[in-house]
């Protein structure tokens, strides 16, 4: 846990964060389609007059991801009350900056590419016949057979004459405030 206060931040450091984490191929053909539309919307998905979200611009070019941080992050930096409106000319611009900042400063190590990589990896090794096949006792295909337990003998230390019915079986245990015991009865 933290102490202290929790530390804001703005509304436009969370818009990057939000843009940061899509994939690049999300952000270029975000950057894309909010060029090419002229109107960019506010507040919602579309509207009556033909907007669109800088979201949906990016799906219509190709980047097809449905990322609903985006969504919260960009209409609370471009502080959307109620329904939609057209985003102004620095709210596009800053949005585009902030998309062009964030793919200049990619490395080439995100996480869609790795996991792309590693799925080519993978179908090659198995198509070459590397993949190792588990033993068939890994999976049985046949009946499964199963038979139950004998009570464990009690041994020397009782009697036969004890009654056996009121012994606590070995295998159970009492929960005492958060203590167990072995050999005592589970009670609550």
């Amino acid at each position: 846990m933290r102490n202290g206060r929790r530390q804001s931040t703005s509304p436009i450091e969370r818009l990057r964060l939000a843009i940061d984490c899509m994939p690049v191929a999300t952000r270029e053909a975000m950057l894309e389609g909010v060029r090419a539309n002229e109107r960019i919307i506010v507040g919602a998905y579309v509207d009556e007059h033909g907007g669109v979200c800088p979201m949906l611009a990016a799906h219509r070019c190709g980047g097809r991801t449905d990322f609903l941080s985006f969504a919260k992050s960009w209409d609370r930096f471009a502080r959307a009350k109620g329904g939609p409106r057209r985003a102004s000319e620095r709210e596009v611009r800053i949005l585009m900056a902030q998309l062009e900042g964030s793919l200049a400063s990619t490395t080439g190590l995100e996480l869609d590419t790795a996991i792309k990589e590693h799925g080519k990896l993978m179908s090659r090794r198995v198509r070459k016949g590397r993949r190792r096949r588990l033993p068939d006792a890994a999976d049985p295909s046949g009946e499964i057979l199963a038979r139950r337990l004998r009570r464990p003998r009690l041994g020397a230390r009782v009697s036969r004459s004890a009654d056996v019915s009121q012994m606590p079986s070995p295998g159970r245990t009492n929960i005492i405030s958060g203590m167990m015991q072995a050999g005592e009865v589970l009670s609550r």
